[in-house]
């Protein structure tokens, strides 16, 4: 508040109205603050004005002349100020009181009370629609570090991507871009198993090897990634199919950076029969980077061109 009521102006009015009624003499409106832990300092020249001068001086003057003293400190008289109204709210012995102030004093006790409630229920929905506010505000910024988050890992990735292109050992190149393009599925929340490997029961060792698994619309699709030199034939394909052909509802993803021969293209065109395959290029998450493209959305587009126009390599 900005006056120096820190009881509101209508409850302040009350109370000095209400403590006079309360006490029956001026001394005892001085004892009935001492008891609410106001400290006789505060009133001490009130205490003297009375043992000097009473006349001079009502238990209505007090009662306001100590409120106001109060209510001008909100930190250090927080305390006493609750104190004295628990006092009000609390008061039942009324008998104590002068004979005609009985009902008056009652009156104002239950106005108090009154107050005190309807200004509890607005602090509480004042408090509840602040706590709603905070909560919102807290999911915003939230989601705007999410956001920034993400965009900060697509910056990265971009970096590590572009780096590929610098390195001249093919192997190392394969191998780190499959870490590249891993953390790139991940960065828009598609679930992910790198490299996965499948041993012999018989101690073969390794029998198959898989680039990657990655699961989109509770969808798994095995992808094989070749950065070659030239573009990639039919048997790298149908060897990828392999794979796919023996497991149940399994789906592929082909990524090379050479592009494809046209036998490649067709092949893929005739495993759509049984089933679901698409094609990229590298070139196209060059592009898919630098527009920062919702790759989810990207690679959906695809596998609808795929399953409906029976076209793996449609370019988006």
């Amino acid at each position: 508040m900005n006056d120096i009521y820190h009881y509101p102006p209508d409850l302040f009015d009350l109370i000095v109205q209400t403590i006079p009624l309360l006490n029956k003499s001026k001394k005892a409106v001085l004892t009935f603050f001492n008891g609410a832990g106001v400290e006789i300092a505060l009133y001490n020249d009130l205490s003297k004005t009375l043992q000097t001068n009473p006349d001079s001086i009502s238990k209505y003057d007090i009662c306001r002349t100590i409120l106001e003293r109060i209510n001008q400190n909100s930190e250090k008289y927080l305390r006493q100020r609750r104190e004295l109204l628990k006092r009000i709210t609390e008061f039942e012995a009324f008998s104590t009181c002068w004979e005609n102030d009985q009902f008056k004093a009652k009156g104002l006790v239950a106005e108090i009370q009154k107050v005190i409630n309807v200004k509890d229920s607005f602090t509480r929905m004042k408090q509840e629609k602040e706590n709603e506010q905070n909560l919102r505000k807290k999911e915003y910024q939230n989601k705007v570090d999410e956001i920034q988050r993400k965009k900060d890992k697509l910056e990265l990735i971009k970096k590590e991507f572009y780096s590929l292109f610098s390195e001249t050992n093919p192997h190392k190149r394969g191998k780190l871009l499959e870490v590249v393009l891993g953390n790139y599925f991940k960065a828009f929340g598609i679930l992910v198993k790198e490299d996965f490997r499948r041993t012999g029961e018989n101690g073969e060792g390794v029998i198959e090897q898989i680039d990657g698994i990655i699961e989109i619309d509770h969808q798994i699709y095995f992808v094989e990634m070749k950065w070659k030199k030239d573009p990639i034939s039919n048997s790298d394909v149908y060897q990828h199919l392999g794979r796919i052909n023996y497991r149940a509802n399994a789906r592929g993803i082909f990524i090379s950076e050479s592009g494809y021969t046209p036998s490649a293209i067709a092949a893929a065109k005739e495993s759509l029969v049984s089933n679901t395959f698409v094609m990229f290029d590298l070139e196209e998450f060059v592009r898919i980077l630098e527009l920062e493209i919702d790759y989810p959305e990207y690679l959906r587009s695809k596998i609808q061109s795929a399953i409906i126009e029976k076209n793996p390599y449609k370019r988006n």
